[in-house]
């Protein structure tokens, strides 16, 4: 059984965590990889690997915060592997268990004495002069936001080819219900539980009075079209990474993606209690 490890290799507790692992689950007899960046920065070269010739993965470890975990869901592409996060950062919204007992955690996941949740993912297709230049699939969210001009975009929303709104603002988030705690939460937009299938539409500081997100169903396709030539000085971010662009973008449209991120969990802890220590305080 292969085990894929992907630490945060800027900190170095992860790295440590990815040493130890890779010791451990190899005297145990099971074949454990990284990709050959991470495992040179991890001082594990041994254990390098490319990304094209990751295999058959049993099991994917990410050691670091949600950060980590985005990185290790965009490395397995549209392949469906459970996915354990070993919280080492602050939040941890998308972990499974905490860095106190990872052995543990890592073993009770290859034994499958584990829950494992489906979270939904979205896939965009950005549109440039006329024809499709890009395909991404994100976790969180995908965001088409002004560039470093600074200048403000004008964004017209559709759903399903019927016009919803047209905005002069700094951008529009499209994200599923996981990633409503993240960029989604910091424009304005809702906590929607990981349980709920559904697209969410935010205008990131929209110049208007009024304002609300959209919550629409998980067939539903959202388009945002640049119509004004001279307000289409836009990127496209996919789980808070820029994407190129070298061109003025003329439409995004976003779609529930076809394959999902298995998310394993051991830590018992519930989605609620994580949003109430989180953003409430854990009064």
């Amino acid at each position: 059984m292969r085990v894929l490890l992907v630490p945060n290799t800027r900190y170095p507790a992860a790295t440590a965590a990815a040493s130890e692992l890779a010791t451990w689950l190899s005297a145990g007899g099971f074949e454990c990889v990284l990709t050959s960046e991470d495992a040179a920065a991890s001082g594990l070269e041994s254990f390098g690997v490319s990304s094209a010739a990751l295999g058959e993965l049993a099991l994917v470890v990410a050691l670091g915060g949600d950060g980590t975990i985005l990185k290790a869901v965009h490395l397995l592409g549209e392949v469906e592997v459970p996915l354990l996060g070993i919280n080492l950062g602050r939040l941890g919204f998308l972990s499974g268990a905490d860095s106190s007992d990872m052995r543990a955690a890592v073993g009770s996941a290859l034994a499958g004495d584990c829950r494992v949740e489906r979270r939904q993912t979205l896939e965009a297709h950005v549109v440039m002069d006329g024809r499709e230049v890009g395909r991404y699939r994100a976790l969180n969210e995908v965001a088409v936001e002004r560039s470093s001009t600074g200048r403000v975009i004008n964004a017209s929303i559709s759903i399903n080819g019927t016009p919803l709104a047209t905005f002069n603002c700094d951008g529009v988030v499209v994200a599923t219900a996981t990633g409503s705690t993240a960029y989604s939460l910091s424009a304005g937009g809702p906590i929607v539980s990981p349980d709920v299938s559904c697209l969410l539409v935010t205008p990131v500081a929209p110049h208007t009075l009024g304002r609300r997100a959209i919550v629409t169903g998980p067939s539903d396709i959202v388009e945002i079209q640049l119509a004004d030539p001279s307000r289409r000085e836009a990127c496209v971010a996919v789980d808070g990474d820029s994407m190129p662009c070298r061109q003025a973008i003329e439409s995004v449209v976003v779609q529930r993606g076809e394959h999902d991120v298995l998310l394993v969990k051991l830590d018992g802890r519930d989605f609620y209690e994580v949003v109430h220590h989180a953003f409430y305080g854990g009064c």
